[in-house]
Formats: C-alpha cells, structure tokens, sequence
C-alpha cells in the first residue's frame, strides 16, 4: 500500500553520524564528508549495501566493514563503466557501418531505411520513422544540415540516418527488415544468428545507457537475459557455470564481438588490469566463475 514519503533531509555529517552508527569505520570523516557532498549519498548507498549483515533491512554493516572499502567498490565499478563503454562504442560503430552497408549494397538502394518496402510490420517501421523524423528535425551535425540544403531528397542515405540514432532504433530497424538474408548476411559478419544477434545488441544497447548514465554496473542483476548462442564462429563460454543476468557474460559478449570488430584488441589486458588492481572486489558478484581465464573466450 503507498504512503507518503517521509525521510528528511540529511547533510554529509549527518549521514557520517549515521553510518556509524550502524558498524560502519570511517576513519577520516573530513574526506568522507567530501566524497558524500560531491558524489551523494545517494549514489553511494548502493555500495554500502554490500558491506551490510543479513538480514540487511536491520541495515548493521559487518564487523570491520568500512567507508573506504566501500569507495573502492564505487571507484571499481566507475572504471569498469568506463573500459565497457569504450569498446562497446567500438561494436557500436562496427554494427551501424555493417547494417548500412551491406543492407545498401543488398537492396541497391541507399534510401532502404526509409522505405517500407523492405520491412514487414507497418507499425514498428512507422514507430522508426516517426523517430527518423524527430532526430532529423532537432539534428544540428553538419552532414545533416548540409544535405538538406543541398539536395531535393526526401531523406539522406542510409548511411547518414543511421549515424543520429541510438543503437536500440537500429536494432529494431534490424529486426523488423522482412528479407532474411540479408539479416543473416550481418549477424554472420559477427559470428552469430539472426536470433543471437537481434538480442545481443538489444543487451548492449541497455549496457551502453547504463555507462552513460553512472549506473552501478558491476554487480547488478540484470532483468534481461539473452539469447544462448547454439554455435559459434570463435571461442565462447560455457554458460552453465555463470548467471546470464550478471555482468560477466555481457563481457563476454563484447569479448566475442571484438573478435570481429578489434582483432588483436587489448580488451583482455585491461579487464585483468583492473580486476588486479582491486583485488577486494568480490567477482563472483559480477558472474565470473571459478578460473574464467581459462575458458575459450580467453584464449
């Protein structure tokens, strides 16, 4: 049942009284009042959480359990968002130059995501171009600008269309296409299935907005699980021994798109880099199961 909202407002001080309180160490509270003005204790509290005794809704954090351990999480968890985001943009880019190219090249046509003959439900292509024309109107990129200036076309090319929208509209663009094999053309590119492929980049599309947006990423259960691959064109886990909601296999996913997209990436290095580099962090949290390096996805 809802009731009102009734928590008041706590300044950083009064938030350090409070942890602790509640078992928390906190050694230097001038700096520990600073990281809560300046990241909020909101923000922090998610990495609180696991420092807590169960049942955790007495909210009594564990013996020895203190700040720093906690800022060590966050401090993880912010370079762990920033290593994802970097090579997800790099299959990002990859997946948008794959889709407009051979789909262009497919359909000798450069206009083709624009033009319902090519895709089977009406609505969803009404949806992606209801998009196409909001992003067109509000677009400031000079390629936009210049082509409406310079040509009579209704629309730019493919090309240029896809480079204004997000991920998640390309994959429906993706998925809605009516011919399969041109849909299999792309997820082959990568690897993959037409079905694997379709949910793969939905899955990073959402962990994309998740870095962008400093969401706590490395120990969150995810709602979506993806599709299991049933063969695969390199090395791949075996996903029986980890939780398809954690965050160890969307980093094998990128892992596996890398193969295609940044042969000879450092990806792997810098994954273990950072896991040594923080060596309190709990990665069975994330999924990673007992000798992960050894799976074939590593090797």
């Amino acid at each position: 049942m809802k009731q009102p909202f009734t928590k008041v407002f706590y300044t950083s001080q009064q938030h350090i009284t409070l942890l602790k309180s509640r078992g928390l160490v906190i050694t230097n509270e001038r700096k520990a009042a600073d990281y809560l003005y300046n990241i909020g204790y909101f923000r922090l509290s998610a990495y609180f959480y696991p420092l807590l005794k169960l049942p955790k809704e007495q909210h009594q954090y564990k013996s020895g359990a203190t700040f720093i351990q906690a800022l060590d999480m966050y401090r993880f968890d912010r370079k762990l968002r920033l290593l994802l985001f970097n090579e997800i943009e790099k299959i990002e880019i990859a997946i948008r130059s794959c889709m407009t190219n051979a789909a262009s090249e497919y359909f000798n046509d450069l206009f083709w995501i624009t033009n319902p003959a090519y895709f089977y439900n009406m609505q969803n292509f009404q949806y992606t171009q209801d998009t196409i024309d909001a992003e067109l109107k509000k677009s400031k990129e000079d390629f936009i600008l210049h082509f409406q200036s310079a040509y009579t076309d209704s629309y730019p090319p493919a090309w240029m269309i896809a480079e204004i929208l997000p991920l998640g509209m390309l994959c429906r663009i993706y998925t809605n296409l009516k011919d399969n094999v041109i849909k299999k053309r792309i997820a082959q590119h990568f690897g993959l299935q037409v079905p694997v492929f379709s949910s793969w980049i939905v899955i990073l599309a959402g962990l994309r907005n998740m870095c962008c947006h400093h969401c706590r990423t490395w120990n969150r259960e995810l709602a979506v699980i993806t599709t299991e691959p049933r063969r695969t064109q390199f090395g791949w886990i075996n996903s029986s021994r980890t939780d398809k909601r954690r965050m160890y296999y969307r980093i094998c996913m990128i892992r596996y798109f890398l193969f295609t997209v940044s042969p000879g990436n450092t990806f792997e290095d810098k994954l273990k880099a950072l896991l040594a580099a923080y060596p309190n962090i709990d990665t069975r949290a994330m999924g990673f199961p007992v000798g992960w390096e050894n799976e074939d996805i590593w090797k």
